[in-house]
């Protein structure tokens, strides 16, 4: 084989192997810094790219996705003088890969230094129970000074967040013993409200009863007065009927002085001391002598009329008596 072949076999593959050396494909969500002779060239994104064999050189490729780093716990103390052990997480990207790349040595053990000393200024200025109760508070301050710290190095703080506070074990205890305390006190005043509600309830339970008893009692006597109104009404409305029928039928005055002779038979029955005697006793006395002739003519008998006239005769008599003593 001709020496000019050999050469022209030997540079075809130095060319082929320099073709697949300047040949680089970047991945997705990532970056690649190219130096040229030592110096910074450019930034390759994602696809496929060339560089010159020999004289550019890639650096390893870069993440341009949300890292987390969590960090291990950091001593610090409260301006109570109270030491705590605080570990945080920090999420951050990479929004520059030549500052990334050059910004600073070692990017995440700053980041984690920047860290520790940040959140050692912030928990200072403050007490044991606002750093208990005021992690939002702390996170957006460490948010705001870690990204403003980052920027050279073309880093991104998107989140700060405390993931554990520890404080010392006398302090927890002492703390144990408050909660304890707190919500014992707390069952207390559910307690007595329980009750106070409960008492107020059964008042007035009490007191719609004795309303629905007093409205019960009210409609009974409204109703009782309207029977009775009506019973009376009823009563008045016969006896008018009565009357009516009486002035109709025209009685004559024999019927209406036995009709007084009947009531005065029956005031007689009664208990009472004093005896009225009318003066028409002496009609009566005619108009039994009359009806007593009547039923002799007619045959009947006639002894309990014959009585019923002497006992009137006898009670004209002792009325007409009175008279005169009291006239005397």
């Amino acid at each position: 084989m001709p020496a000019w072949a050999i050469v022209i076999i030997v540079l075809g593959a130095l060319a082929i192997v320099a073709l697949c050396f300047s040949i680089r494909i970047v991945r997705q969500a990532t970056a690649v810094v190219v130096e040229r002779l030592g110096k910074y060239h450019k930034t390759l994104d994602t696809g496929v790219h060339i560089v010159l064999p020999f004289f550019d050189k890639t650096h390893k490729p870069i993440s341009l996705k949300e890292i987390v780093a969590d960090f291990q716990p950091q001593p610090v103390i409260t301006k109570d003088n109270v030491t705590m052990q605080i570990d945080t997480v920090v999420y951050f990207q990479v929004t520059d890969a030549k500052l990334y790349s050059y910004g600073v040595d070692r990017p995440i053990r700053a980041i984690e230094n920047l860290t520790a000393t940040t959140l050692r200024n912030i928990v200072g200025e403050l007490e044991l129970d606002e750093t208990l109760t005021s992690r939002d508070t702390v996170n957006n301050k460490m948010r705001l000074i870690l990204d403003e710290a980052t920027d050279p190095w073309g880093i991104k703080i998107n989140r700060v967040e405390l993931k554990n506070i520890l404080p010392p074990q006398d302090i927890q205890e002492a703390m144990d013993k408050q909660m304890k305390a707190e919500r014992e006190r707390r069952e207390q005043i559910l307690r007595a409200e329980g009750e106070k509600r409960a008492s107020i309830l059964v008042a007035e339970g009490e007191k719609t009863a004795q309303i629905l008893r007093a409205e019960a009692a009210k409609e009974t006597k409204i109703m009782e007065a309207e029977a009775q109104k009506a019973a009376l009404l009823a009563i008045a409305e016969g006896e008018s009927k009565a009357i009516t029928l009486i002035n109709e039928a025209n009685p004559n005055a024999a019927y209406v002085t036995l009709q007084g002779f009947e009531a005065l038979k029956k005031l007689a029955d009664g208990h009472a001391t004093k005896l009225i005697v009318p003066s028409e006793i002496q009609n009566v006395t005619g108009l039994l002598a009359s009806m007593s002739e009547v039923v002799k003519k007619d045959g009947g008998p006639t002894i309990n009329i014959t009585r019923a006239v002497e006992g009137s005769s006898q009670a004209t008599k002792a009325a007409e008596a009175k008279k005169t003593t009291k006239k005397k």
